[in-house]
């Protein structure tokens, strides 16, 4: 059996209906907005949020007029925590390690750039968990550049 690859928490995720409202109370902790962007693969925006050089929040609010998982959350749960995002260097074999050990993983998709796949919150934690590798071109892809992972660079 493999082992778990190497991993981090990349940022958590918030839920909110609207990220002008939400975001000042960032400001004042003293976080510093470095990326907003509308999601190709769904209808929300999300922003990237960075206290220091490792701290990192994410806001994710609906589009509005739009149904989606996010409007189906926020009617439900109403805004706050929707999930922890780990960054892994290798989804694959996280993925086959989980599942080894019974941990069911849903929604693994690949996108240009990064591929993704989640652990329900039906685990002991309460929690949905994103894992998440980044592929070469991601930072390049979007204007925040290499700030959006941790410390400046991701995994390798």
């Amino acid at each position: 059996m493999s082992e778990m690859p190497a991993m981090r928490v990349d940022h958590v995720g918030i839920a909110v209906e609207s990220i002008d409202d939400a975001e000042s109370l960032l400001f004042v902790l003293g976080c510093e907005k470095i990326h907003e962007e509308r999601s190709k693969y769904g209808s929300f925006t999300w922003a990237t949020y960075v206290l220091g050089d490792a701290s990192r929040l994410e806001l994710i609010a609906p589009e509005a007029g739009s149904e989606s998982f996010l409007t189906d959350f926020l009617e439900r749960q109403g805004p706050g925590l929707h999930h922890i995002t780990f960054e892994v260097i290798d989804l694959e074999t996280a993925v086959e390690v989980l599942e080894s050990h019974d941990v069911p993983v849903v929604d693994y998709a690949e996108f240009e750039h990064w591929a993704e796949a989640f652990i329900p919150p039906s685990n002991p934690t309460g929690a949905l968990l994103q894992l998440m590798e980044y592929d070469d071109g991601y930072a390049e892809s979007r204007e925040a550049g290499q700030r959006l992972f941790v410390h400046g660079e991701a995994l390798r």
